[in-house]
């Protein structure tokens, strides 16, 4: 962590709704003039798309698994250096994954490749990464560490591997039927790099459907912000205004001392109110670090 260069991280897995929180962030450093720094999680892969068919044709034939969750695939000595290069310094090198063939085009590059490494531009407020890894925790890495603010996303299993399937067969091309292997291919790295980073995160935001998502793989759509609760839980931060939420999230209420649950369709309005503050206290400690005082604070 560094109060003069910090970092925020959300962390989820494929199909999580991260976008979603992204999407509320973005609002909260237009509304306080905060510019930040954006890290795709993606561009940590090891591998284009090509040289992944391989591995998983490789590891297949071995008799054992690789996926996305996964250390194998996936550079976190690199995501690390990255986060820890900004804490000190206030400036760290990027890239892009391009997913689809749009977003491919203006770099003259084929979809499943990456673009050339590069600085990112001076000066910023703070670094903001959305992706799978932003708290993970290995015997030889520690990302975690570096983070002052870590969101989880955490939609229920069920509600995930829907998002997942809508989102990779809708935007990304692949079949139905890769995309269901490519989740029982993931389990062992789900368990074992995703789930434990949601016990480190200061706030996790669970959506829970209220229809029946009783079968993932036979959706036939996503059920909505207003087909849902979220589950909002708070861990390690003080003087939650508690009073303040139930008040302004209409048919909220609080189901633990550490827990607030509102109506899917309050999302959106719960992420802006929740964090917003926490937002402004790092960026007090980071013009108190750097000697700039504020004479209206």
């Amino acid at each position: 962590m560094s109060q003069k260069n910090p970092i925020i991280a959300v962390t989820g897995s494929s199909g999580a709704g991260t976008t979603t929180t992204t999407n509320a962030f973005s609002h909260i450093f237009r509304a306080q003039g905060i510019d930040a720094a954006f890290v795709e999680g993606d561009c940590f892969h090891r591998y284009s798309r090509p040289e992944m068919d391989l591995e998983v044709r490789k590891a297949k034939e071995q008799g054992r698994h690789i996926s996305y969750f996964g250390a194998e695939a996936n550079d976190f000595g690199a995501l690390e250096q990255c986060f820890s290069h900004y804490a000190e310094h206030g400036s760290t090198k990027i890239r892009k994954y391009l997913h689809t063939f749009d977003e491919a085009v203006p770099f003259n590059q084929l979809p499943g490749t990456f673009t050339p490494w590069q600085e990112i531009r001076p000066e910023t407020d703070l670094l903001f990464y959305e992706g799978l890894h932003g708290g993970v925790v290995t015997d030889h890495h520690n990302v975690a560490q570096h983070v002052d603010l870590l969101i989880g996303m955490v939609p229920i299993i069920n509600l995930e591997w829907i998002q997942k399937i809508m989102r990779d067969t809708s935007e990304r091309g692949h079949s139905r039927e890769a995309v269901m292997a490519s989740i029982v291919r993931s389990m062992d790295d789900y368990i074992n790099h995703i789930t434990p980073q949601f016990s480190r995160t200061h706030i996790n935001f669970q959506r829970v459907p209220t229809v029946d998502t009783s079968n993932p793989f036979s959706a036939k759509d996503i059920p909505s912000l207003d087909e849902s609760f979220v589950v909002i839980r708070f861990r390690g931060i003080k003087h939650v205004d508690f009073p303040y939420y139930l008040q302004m999230l209409q048919g909220s209420f609080m189901s633990r001392v550490n827990t607030l649950v509102v109506p899917g369709g309050k999302m959106g309005l719960a992420m802006e109110l929740i964090l917003t503050p926490l937002i402004e206290e790092l960026m007090v400690k980071r013009r108190q670090a750097r000697g700039q005082v504020n004479w209206l604070e």
